[in-house]
């Protein structure tokens, strides 16, 4: 079986109902097919066949799902890439994924007139919105027209097996350079099975994709609730008034939220003014949420609440924490203490938190180990990184770098990680990259970035910066010289000037004093 086949069984089972909401236009799921079906041929007629890679660079709308369903048909590789990043990002996920095809909306490849040399293997950029010049580029296309003029409804002549790669999704690497995560079919498959039964997900529910369709924080819901012939309501982006105003008018009863998201939208001053009776359920994953948080989205929306972890490695859900049967009943701020937790092992996941012995932790929410994970949901491999995937991957289980400590009734709580990866607003981060910017700089003598807690963001890019003698810099001119350089949520929102910075006895910078020197100062500024 191959993900296109969840839509081909719901078009032909609901063939009249509503499949997607995007802005004013609306699609039935046989209409949603025919345009998948037209995509694929006008894909083919480019040259493109199974296991090319096809590229997307947009924000949230039906092109994005229909781009998903149609690399899945006939064996292509989808490589959804953050439309944040800076140009150079581009330009290596582009070239390290030899993507033949980018699919992109217009405000994003205004950096490609100068570096279209650069990307040797792109043989085509199809437009989702038409441009009325785009200077000497000679490869584009107009999306709308390219499905215009193919001819739909072909079965592809390859065959597509479970295990066939459908998706190589970026994540920062070990080198602050992205690394490719490989997802198969199969992965995605028992993923959406899964979430399917987790969630009790049926064809009255109304999916609101608001979390970016390049993140596993939204994507894997295009094939849940695709298989339960749910409806996709799309926005391109979080804006907190649309996404009030969207629950409302288009009846949505559950979506997906990073942290950052939900703390605006409870503290968003006409919250109260909308209806929410449609909810049933609020999500959160890919950072920290706070207590606090939790209980206002409770209040205000009216709805159950389940805390989510997971890895693009792990397609992505490990956890959640959905309530047992048993604690339902309990009084609310028991239930409460349940549900910010990381949450119980997820379906057909195999979950362990272990010691560096290898020993499991004792469940006694005190010992600490690293969580580990087998099962079908699990990446085979890191994209052409065979040294990576050997080091993360060993006997079938994937460590996961994140450290928790485990409660009596089998909830995990993760309360550190191995590496230095900075989440912020559901961004990953990687220190290194942007200590190789603040090392560029010429009058920066050291230099370390960590992550301090952040009521809005989860946490914060900070920067704790050594001038060189003699040398004065301020503030803001070291956080304006990261972002002429980086994607602008990866630069420092903060910085620190000190005179020297910690080390460990191997006179390596201390990273873990660094933060336990600067956490209570600025949680209690962020407070205030």
């Amino acid at each position: 079986m191959a993900l296109y086949d969840l839509l081909l069984d719901t078009a032909k089972t609901h063939p009249d109902k509503p499949a997607v909401i995007c802005g004013e236009l609306q699609f039935n799921y046989s209409q949603l097919k025919e345009r998948v079906d037209e995509l694929v041929s006008g894909l083919k007629s480019l040259g493109i066949y199974k296991n090319d890679k096809i590229a997307v660079i947009s924000k949230n709308c039906h092109r994005f799902l229909e781009a998903y369903f149609a690399a899945s048909k006939f064996g292509a590789v989808l490589v959804p890439i953050n439309y944040r990043l800076a140009p150079d990002d581009f330009v290596y996920i582009l070239n390290n994924s030899k993507s033949k095809v980018l699919i992109a909306h217009p405000e994003f490849i205004s950096w490609i007139h100068e570096r279209k040399a650069d990307i040797p293997f792109l043989e085509r950029i199809i437009l989702t919105e038409a441009v009325k010049s785009e200077g000497s580029l000679d490869n584009l296309l107009d999306y709308e027209s390219l499905l215009g003029n193919a001819e739909a409804g072909k079965e592809p002549s390859e065959k597509v097996d479970e295990s066939d790669i459908a998706q190589i999704y970026y994540t920062s690497g070990t080198t602050g350079k992205p690394k490719g995560v490989i997802l198969t079919h199969k992965n995605n498959l028992v993923h959406a099975e899964g979430t399917i039964l987790e969630l009790d997900l049926s064809s009255s529910d109304r999916w609101l994709h608001v979390s970016p369709m390049f993140h596993l924080a939204d994507a894997w819901a295009v094939w849940s609730i695709t298989q339960v012939g749910a409806v996709h309501v799309m926005i391109p982006s979080f804006e907190p008034k649309l996404v009030l105003e969207t629950i409302e008018n288009q009846n949505v009863t559950l979506s997906n939220f990073i942290p950052t998201m939900l703390n605006i939208l409870v503290n968003y001053p006409d919250v109260n003014n909308y209806d929410f009776s449609s909810l049933r359920l609020i999500m959160s994953g890919g950072a920290p949420i706070a207590k606090e948080v939790v209980r206002k989205v409770i209040e205000i929306f009216g709805c159950d609440y389940i805390q989510t972890y997971g890895l693009t490695e792990t397609s992505p859900f490990l956890t959640m924490s959905i309530l047992k049967d048993e604690m339902k009943s309990l009084p609310f701020e028991e239930r409460l203490r349940y549900m910010v937790t990381t949450g119980r092992p997820f379906y057909n996941v195999e979950l362990k938190v272990v010691k560096e012995d290898g020993t499991q932790v004792i469940p006694n929410e005190d010992e600490v180990g690293e969580i580990i994970v087998k099962g079908d949901t699990i990446t085979p491999a890191y994209w052409e990184l065979p040294n990576e995937t050997e080091k993360r991957i060993v006997d079938g289980w994937l460590y996961t770098r994140d450290l928790a400590v485990v409660n009596s009734e089998g909830y995990i709580t993760i309360v550190d990680r191995k590496d230095d990866m900075i989440i912020t607003g559901g961004e990953n981060v990687y220190s290194i990259e942007v200590e190789d910017v603040l090392y560029s700089h010429p009058e920066i003598l050291e230099a370390a970035v960590i992550g301090l807690p952040d009521p809005i963001w989860g946490e914060k890019v900070t920067a704790v910066v050594v001038t060189k003698e003699g040398k004065e810099l301020d503030e803001e001119e070291i956080i304006s010289f990261c972002k002429d350089r980086l994607a602008h949520f990866k630069a420092p929102k903060n910085v620190i000037l000190t005179d020297q910075l910690p080390k460990t006895g191997s006179a390596k910078i201390y990273k873990y004093k660094l933060r336990e020197l600067y956490s209570n100062e600025y949680s209690d500024i962020n407070e205030k």
